[in-house]
């Protein structure tokens, strides 16, 4: 199906983001997996080429361009490789951190970090899920006292992603009693006495992507930390979720493309009782069906991402495509593991790893559930 949503100057850009999937990361995948994280340097040269903070103004050093259609080609491109984990450090920072900086930096806050954020020097997370809290952001517990030009922060945060690497983590925290209105954005940084990283956590999938626990004792952040107005932050993250949850749809489409091409070209391949797989009607039927549902997903989420271009995405729409994209995927990459038969259950099959990748994307962002109530609350039910 021919897509509209993109240009010349898109289509040139997934062009340059591909060699540098091919020549940066494809080669070092397995070697970052097995570490549990990806070399910095990496993050760096992809900073240097341009794939860091699109919308960064040119004045910060980035490519002044808000046209979120440009995340998009890196979402897809790093999503449908083999290697989509070794990516995710970029897409988290692009999609989900770097707005947070943009749109609630003071002056100050911009000329001390934005260059970073656009040249690779600062790579960055968000801390919202603590142990005992998930999707329920007015349950967080970690908290900042202010005292006097600073607040002393304490609490942990478990599940986040660029954990380790990260050298900008910003932590959501607990400033006051009102279970939205108490929470605040803290910009915490590496070397904060006090700030210490857990272990990297050791999951399911994604192996190259670190995820990590974060512990915060009587960490001392100065108040020029803070992101936008104390006791605002449950509201700053409602506002920018919509895009990162439109992100997580836009890389579960990819994903399922790229399952499903894979899937096809075993069906092709693969021989039973003298034919292809493929031939026998069950199968094509199965294939048929992961097809039709992976077309209609790819229909819908660039009709958002145009939306979102145009700054009409609402957090009901957002909450749709995420939950449907993410168990879409999941579907299709359980069709492909079962018709690669005994092979789709090993690692040396990339179908197998992308059923392991796959299982969470239903979970982060906010849970499958989760984005039903939003959906069902917006409907008056």
């Amino acid at each position: 199906m021919k897509r509209t949503i993109f240009e010349t100057e898109h289509d040139l850009f997934r062009a340059s983001v591909q060699q540098f999937l091919e020549v940066e990361i494809l080669p070092f995948h397995e070697e970052w997996a097995a570490a549990g994280k990806v070399d910095k340097e990496m993050f760096r040269k992809a900073g240097r080429v341009g794939l860091l903070g699109m919308s960064i103004p040119e004045e910060f050093g980035g490519g002044g361009v808000d046209d979120f259609r440009y995340n998009a080609v890196i979402d897809e491109v790093f999503t449908g490789s083999t290697a989509g984990s070794s990516g995710m450090c970029i897409t988290l920072h692009n999609d989900i951190c770097v707005p947070y900086f943009l749109t609630y930096c003071t002056p100050e806050q911009k000329q001390r970090w934005v260059p970073g954020l656009a040249n690779g020097d600062l790579m960055t997370a968000i801390a919202m899920t603590e142990p005992g809290t998930g999707s329920d952001l007015a349950g967080i517990a970690t908290s900042a006292r202010r005292e006097g030009d600073h607040y002393v922060v304490n609490g942990s945060k478990t599940f986040i992603t660029n954990g380790i690497n990260a050298d900008l983590v910003i932590v959501v925290v607990r400033t006051g009693e009102d279970p939205h209105g108490g929470l605040t954005l803290l910009v915490v940084e590496d070397a904060m006495d006090g700030f210490e990283r857990g272990r990297n956590l050791d999951k399911m999938g994604l192996h190259a992507q670190d995820t990590a626990e974060l512990f915060f004792n009587d960490v001392e952040v100065p108040v020029t930390n803070r992101l936008g107005d104390e006791g605002m932050g449950f509201f700053q993250l409602m506002a920018n979720l919509p895009q990162e949850r439109l992100s997580i749809a836009i890389g579960a489409v990819a994903g399922a493309e790229a399952a499903l091409e894979m899937t096809i070209d075993y069906a092709k391949e693969r021989k039973a009782f003298g034919r292809p797989i493929g031939r026998f009607q069950h199968n094509r039927f199965v294939l048929a069906e992961a097809k039709t549902e992976v077309d209609i997903a790819r229909v819908f989420v660039d009709r958002l991402l145009e939306a979102h271009v145009a700054g009409e995405l609402t957090i009901e729409q957002a909450a749709e495509a995420k939950w449907w994209t993410t168990e879409m995927l999941r579907r299709v990459v359980d069709v492909g593991v079962q018709m690669h038969g005994g092979y789709g259950y090993m690692m040396e099959y990339p179908i197998a790893q992308a059923y392991l990748d796959a299982r969470v994307s239903t979970i982060y962002g906010g849970t499958t559930e989760i984005m039903k109530e939003i959906i069902g609350r917006a409907m008056g039910v």
